[in-house]
């Protein structure tokens, strides 16, 4: 389909698929028009109501989003409503909804980011290469997946595993945290810079955070100890880090048998 076939709704949301969060002025960039066109006040005005509209549906998906996790009582009722739930626009371009897995009543949760092709291809988080990783690094620290529960910020795969956009992240973290409420861990283990910045509501590096503990309050007004570390991902890309993120599972763990033995 050829663009100037397109509504400015249409352009827009096709603009949010391929990672465009903002815009350089106070209204589009509208090019300068050819012999062929013309850019009319209609046109521009037309833009920007798009731009409002597209604001005001962001904010409606928050609450709307907030609202279903309210009346929720358990994660297979999360799942359903994580799943039917169509205010994110990233479940039209991916193929499952990646909700999470392992023990519902685990100590300890992983969070990552988004899914990734394999994860979006079977519905199963880390389940690709940055997933064997993990579950290797998860035994070697005494640590066995099916102990530990496994989810991400965002349930969607974004478009060719591109950073989620801040609107993205906002719409999914309620089911997220409600996540959190029905599992009521001790202990959270969050992998990469996104997935931390968004639960810990920071702008701080990873490399700033990872090994340092931070607190999460859960709505029951209960805190779970946090530690931020690498992504697999990133160490399949940066060996040489590997052992950063070790010693930050070691460090989980120790605190865990310090704590309860």
């Amino acid at each position: 389909m050829k663009m100037e076939n397109l509504t400015s709704e249409q352009i827009l949301e096709w603009y949010l698929c391929a990672g465009v969060d903002e815009t350089c002025g106070e209204s589009p960039f509208m090019p300068p028009p050819s012999a062929s066109e013309q850019t009319t006040p209609a046109a521009v005005s037309a833009l920007r109501r798009a731009t409002t509209g597209l604001a005001q549906a962001v904010n409606s998906a928050c609450r709307s989003a907030k609202d279903l996790c309210a009346g929720i009582n358990t994660l297979e009722e999360l799942r359903q409503a994580v799943e039917s739930f169509d205010g994110c626009a990233l479940k039209l371009t991916a193929s499952h909804t990646v909700f999470g897995d392992g023990n519902p009543h685990a100590r300890v949760v992983l969070i990552g980011e988004a899914p990734g092709a394999d994860e979006d291809r079977v519905g199963i988080p880390f389940v690709g290469r940055s997933g064997h990783l993990l579950d290797k690094m998860l035994a070697a620290a005494g640590l066995e997946r099916k102990e530990v529960y496994i989810c991400n910020i965002l349930p969607w795969r974004p478009p060719g595993n591109r950073t989620p956009l801040d609107s993205e992240v906002a719409v999914c973290l309620p089911f997220l945290k409600r996540q959190l409420d029905l599992i009521d861990p001790d202990y959270i283990f969050i992998m990469g810079g996104s997935a931390a910045n968004a639960l810990l509501e920071t702008a701080e590096t990873i490399s700033k955070m990872r090994g340092k503990w931070f607190e999460y309050t859960k709505s029951n007004g209960k805190t779970a100890s946090v530690l931020a570390s690498f992504h697999p991902a990133y160490l399949l890309r940066t060996p040489g880090q590997k052992s950063k993120s070790w010693a930050d599972l070691l460090r989980l763990r120790a605190r865990m048998l310090a704590e309860n033995g």
